[in-house]
Parts: structure tokens; C-alpha cells; sequence
């Protein structure tokens, strides 16, 4: 009947226990959205229809309501706003339900343990507070063994934009040995820091929706902790990998915007193409290296969580080669044992173009830009948005251009040439077409 549903979900009411509430989201014009609604009042008790989703007051951005008329046809569904990710919670593995070769599978408390963290990721939506756990003495001695034995190697394997932010999560996030670090303190500490928020997660989630998470600064989190029969091996993603291994990276501007790239190329990507990106974030974000001060430093966080595969990484020259997109993306990711090959760059910056181009590639009959005013997702499908674009990106180079200038007049030994130069090369607008082009 002209009706496309965008997602269902039911769950026990909370007013009336015998009974079940029903959430249909659903687009369609006002017409038929009247003939729905007549229909469903003869087979439901009660209907509570909301304009927009979650009874907002105000209808969502403009860029995002024109870019509903496009047609997206067989294209898979992504998030466009902040808030949709709570519709992106598929987890592929783990979570509550633990494989038999798990380290906890024979263990009934943790995996108790386990549901009660499945159950806090399950419950939370977009905007609340992320609940506090009380850990266990158990669990922290574990967090602990892992810590101590990691500190040793930071120093001489991390990068320096790793070692940089850790003494602010020292400081304001409570990251100490006897301690384990609660995720609402971190999400607090990264927003300000680069605009990066957290998620809490339940297992290992499917790579399409852990991308469209980073498409909005959005990282989902494992609150759980590795078993402790096993303090040095994990296989899945837990809190000493996300809070040690991740964290301090976030938390720097020029990776928190390599992360978000990676998220933004995947949207609306078909399955094959999401892979590829996944692969790419495997062997970027989780197990890369670079080049700093003439020596191999590691910001994976995969590598910089396990103290195993650290060491042996940076000993493994026969596996290290150079990051090139085309190539990495053929790579087998594996999660139980060491990686057959190892990745790096010069610099992030370097990942970042070589990340571009690669994304350039990416079959979709359209590009899309991240709105952190509205945090919301804009589908550049058509001339009249990328005008609009261009224009905002006016304003901002008239801004650089108007501090280089100041910089030029205060300081002489500043190269200004070099730094306009580097502007000029990423951007170059057509005043007459109105276009931009990378």
C-alpha cells in the first residue's frame, strides 16, 4: 500500500505486563499514513503516533529532510541522525553467549556477568548517561596484571600521540592499576577532546553498524573484562582492549578524524565494499604502525592492548610492509592468533589521503557529510546541496585565510607559503560553477 517499513521491535509494556508494545517505524505521505493508522486501530488496543521519531518537537534538519526524496532504492539502510543508531545494535558475536573454546565458557558466574553487561548495552538509547559498574575485586585484578605489564612497553613501542594523551586519562578519566576506568567518565573527557562519544556494546558488533557508529564520533564500548584464568589473551574486544588500546587515541584530532572518514565511506556501501572497509579498519585502527623519529611506533589497538602480539609485532619485520588500501583490504583479518601481515605509514595523515582516495572509489550515486551541528548525516545527492556546501566552506577558508595573514604580519618565520600551499592542494573551488572538487 505505498508504505515502506523501516524497523520493527516489540517488547513486554511496562504499564500492562500481559501485554505487548509494538515500535513501527515507518515512511510514507500523510495519505496513506491516515489509511495505516485507520487500519491498525481495529487490531490494536492503543496507538501512539508520534510525527517524528521520539516525539521531537522540531522536524529534523533540512539538509536531511530534502535528502529524503532521493531515491535510495535497493541500497542498504544506514543511519542519518545520531539517534538512529540505536537501530544499529546487530551484535555478530559474543555478547551474552559465549562460543565453547571461550576462556569464561565453563565459568556460570562470569557468564552471569556477562548478561549483565549484555542487558545494560541492550537498554541504553542515544542521550543517557552511561550506567557506572560496580567491578568486582576480581575483575580489577585482572584490568591490574593487564595494565602493569602494558606500561612497560608503552614507552618504547607506542606512538608519540599515544604516550601524549595519557596523562590526562590519568587525570581526569581515573586510569590507575587498581582501577578500572568507567566508561561515562572517558565519554566526558573525549567529547571535549576531539567530539568523540561513547556507546556501551554487548559483544562484537557486525561491521556495517560499528562503522555507522564512527560515522558520528561514535565509539561503541565493552564494558566487560577478559576472563581472569587468561589475563593475557582475549578473543573479542573487552575493556582492557577498548580503554587502553583505543582511548588514548581518540582522544588526538588527527586520528579521531581518520576513525570518522572510515565510518562516513561506509554508509550506504554495499556488503562487499563494507567488508573492504572493515579490513582496512582492522589493519589501520587495531594493528597499525607508523614511522616517527626513524623507528616503527605502534597505534593499533589491537597490538597496544595485548602484550603478546605487541612484542611480537614490532620483532616481525618479514610481516611488516606498507599500508596501500588496494592491497591491505584482500588481507584475512584473525582474531585467536597473530596476524600474518602488519601494516604501516609514515604518519596518520598519510593513512587519511591514501584513505580518501580509496573511499573516492566506493560505488554509491552519491557522497555524504557529517553535520556535528545537528549530528546528523547529509546526503550530498544533488547540485543545489553541494552550492550550499561550498558556501559554508567559503566562510571557513575566508576565516584561514584571514588568520594567515595576522600570523604572517606577527611572526615572519612562520611558512606561510607552505601552509597555504597545503590548503590549496586539498580544495580548490570553481567560483564560476560553484563546485568542489578534491
Amino acid at each position: 500500500m505505498g508504505v515502506n517499513v523501516l524497523h520493527i521491535e516489540s517488547r513486554p509494556s511496562a504499564r500492562r505486563p500481559a501485554e505487548f508494545e509494538i515500535l513501527v517505524d515507518v515512511q510514507c505521505d500523510n495519505r496513506r499514513m491516515e489509511q495505516l493508522v485507520r487500519l491498525l486501530r481495529r487490531e490494536v488496543s492503543a496507538i501512539n503516533l508520534a510525527e517524528f521519531e521520539g516525539g521531537e518537537d522540531l522536524p529534523p534538519p533540512t539538509p536531511l529532510s530534502a535528502a529524503a526524496s532521493f531515491d535510495f532504492g535497493d541500497m542498504p539502510w544506514f543511519p542519518k541522525k545520531i539517534s538512529d543508531l540505536d537501530r544499529a545494535q546487530r551484535v555478530l558475536m559474543y555478547g551474552n553467549e559465549l562460543d565453547a573454546d571461550h576462556p569464561g565458557f565453563k565459568d556460570p558466574v562470569y557468564r552471569k556477568r556477562r548478561v549483565e553487561f549484555a542487558d545494560i548495552a541492550s537498554s541504553y538509547k542515544h542521550g543517557q548517561p552511561i550506567p557506572k559498574v560496580q567491578y568486582t575485586s576480581e575483575e580489577i585484578q585482572t584490568w591490574g596484571t593487564v595494565f602493569r605489564e602494558l606500561q612497560k612497553l608503552y614507552v618504547k613501542h607506542a606512538c608519540k600521540e599515544y604516550l601524549e594523551n595519557w596523562p590526562q586519562l590519568v587525570k581526569y578519566c581515573g586510569y590507575r592499576e587498581d582501577n578500572i576506568p568507567q566508561l561515562q567518565d572517558v565519554n566526558v573527557f573525549l567529547k571535549r577532546k576531539t567530539g568523540f562519544q561513547l556507546r556501551p556494546v554487548a559483544g562484537y558488533l557486525t561491521p556495517r553498524d560499528f562503522l555507522a557508529g564512527l560515522a558520528f564520533r561514535v565509539f561503541h564500548c565493552t564494558q566487560y573484562i577478559r576472563h581472569s584464568s587468561d589475563p593475557f589473551y582475549t578473543p573479542e574486544p573487552d575493556c582492557c582492549h577498548e580503554l587502553l588500546g583505543h582511548m588514548p587515541l581518540l582522544a588526538n584530532p588527527s586520528f579521531a578524524q581518520f576513525s570518522q572518514e572510515l565510518g562516513l565511506a561506509s554508509l550506504g556501501a554495499c556488503d562487499e565494499e563494507v567488508d573492504k572497509l572493515a579490513t582496512l579498519y582492522f589493519f589501520t585502527v587495531e594493528f597499525g604502525l607508523c614511522k616517527q623519529d626513524g623507528q616503527l611506533r605502534v597505534y593499533g589497538a589491537g597490538l597496544l592492548s595485548s602484550v603478546a602480539e605487541l612484542t611480537h609485532a614490532v620483532m616481525a619485520a618479514d610481516k611488516i610492509k606498507r599500508f596501500d588500501p588496494e592491497i591491505t583490504c584482500k588481507e584475512e583479518c584473525i582474531i585467536t592468533a597473530y596476524q600474518n601481515a602488519y601494516y604501516y605509514t609514515d604518519s596518520f595523515e598519510e593513512a587519511k589521503e591514501k584513505m580518501r582516495t580509496y573511499a573516492g572509489h566506493i560505488q554509491r550515486p552519491f557522497d555524504v557529510r557529517y553535520n556535528p551541528y545537528t549530528q546528523s548525516v547529509e546526503v550530498l545527492s544533488n547540485a543545489e546541496k553541494i552550492v550550499t556546501l561550498v558556501s559554508e566552506l567559503r566562510g571557513d577558508l575566508c576565516i584561514v585565510s584571514n588568520a594567515l595573514r595576522k600570523i604572517q604580519a606577527q611572526d615572519d618565520t612562520v611558512d606561510v607559503e607552505g601552509i597555504a600551499n597545503l590548503l590549496h592542494s586539498g580544495i580548490t573551488v570553481d567560483p564560476d560553477k560553484e563546485t568542489e572538487k578534491e
